[in-house]
């Protein structure tokens, strides 16, 4: 089966040539000696979960995400709302963390959801109160949320005003689950100079955020400067590569990505972890590697380029 575009998922998307990104996080970190990272290299499942449109729930074949990740030497698995859906998950996923010994880290949240669209609240609430229950059981610790893309025109400040009240209400079942609610931008966040974070950021100042620094990127902003920025509220973060033209690499380390740069800012701002490896394949792209090999490439550039171990 084919890979979609990771772009065809998140619409909108512009194409930029810079750097990508890493966060932080306490609640992974592992104390070493001789001044050691040990910080928690994960991955999410997006280039599964891309095979299987339109809800992208990559369940039938999520035994094989695990056994990839054991593979590549990852700590945890991110998964998406979808696969949290159904009524066996919680048993199902825990035997694949024992047979594998892969933990699940936490899950982005947002697949088809506006939450500045005051009608989708109830259903988001009730989607909620089954997802979170679910991941709190299989351990999970982050919880990656997407705001959703207003595609006609900036959201209204009323409608900033609607996105912000629930997004205090799903941080607060997260903490009661003892689960850390963050903000997961696309583009759509970070376009615009940045008027939907900012808009966020204003009604909510100490929001946590989970940025995909390729994201970033794509929407022409600095993701060194953004580190710089906010690089104290952040608790997580996607890492993804891409070539000068924008094409997406098939691993981490592959293309033209300044990770150099992005590790130095986050070292500055006491970058504690964990981290997400998130691949995306162009449509029609042929790998040249498993993607157990791809995982493995991917996690050790990232531990050597970032100083962790």
């Amino acid at each position: 089966m084919g890979h979609l575009k990771r772009r065809d998922f998140v619409k909108g998307s512009t194409l930029a040539s810079t750097a990508l990104a890493l966060s932080p996080s306490s609640i992974f970190t592992r104390s070493l000696s001789s001044g050691e990272k040990k910080i928690p290299i994960c991955g999410h499942l997006w280039v599964y979960a891309s095979n299987f449109p339109p809800n992208w729930d990559c369940t039938p074949i999520l035994e094989n995400v695990f056994a990839d990740f054991q593979y590549a030497g990852l700590y945890g698995v991110e998964l998406m709302e979808g696969q949290l859906r159904h009524e066996d998950a919680v048993e199902r996923i825990k035997g694949y963390i024992k047979k594998y010994g892969v933990k699940v880290s936490g899950s982005s949240y947002g697949v088809g959801f506006g939450m500045w669209d005051i009608k989708q609240h109830k259903a988001i609430l009730d989607d909620l109160s089954v997802v979170l229950p679910r991941l709190s059981a299989l351990g999970g610790k982050t919880f990656g949320i997407s705001v959703g893309h207003k595609k006609e025109g900036l959201k209204t400040a009323s409608e900033l005003d609607a996105q912000a009240e629930l997004l205090l209400k799903v941080r607060q079942q997260c903490d009661e689950q003892g689960i850390e609610a963050n903000l997961h931008n696309h583009t759509y966040e970070v376009e615009n100079d940045m008027h939907d974070l900012k808009a966020t950021l204003e009604r909510i100042p100490d929001m946590a955020l989970g940025p995909d620094v390729n994201w970033l990127v794509r929407a022409g902003v600095d993701p060194v400067e953004f580190i710089k920025t906010y690089g104290k509220q952040m608790v997580y973060i996607h890492l993804r590569d891409q070539y000068q033209d924008g094409t997406w690499t098939e691993y981490v380390g592959q293309g033209a990505t300044d990770f150099n740069a992005i590790a130095k800012a986050l070292q500055e701002t006491g970058f504690k972890g964990p981290a997400g490896i998130e691949l995306a394949f162009p449509n029609g792209f042929e790998p040249e590697y498993p993607l157990k090999e791809t995982w493995k490439k991917s996690r050790k550039y990232v531990q050597q380029t970032f100083g962790w171990v």
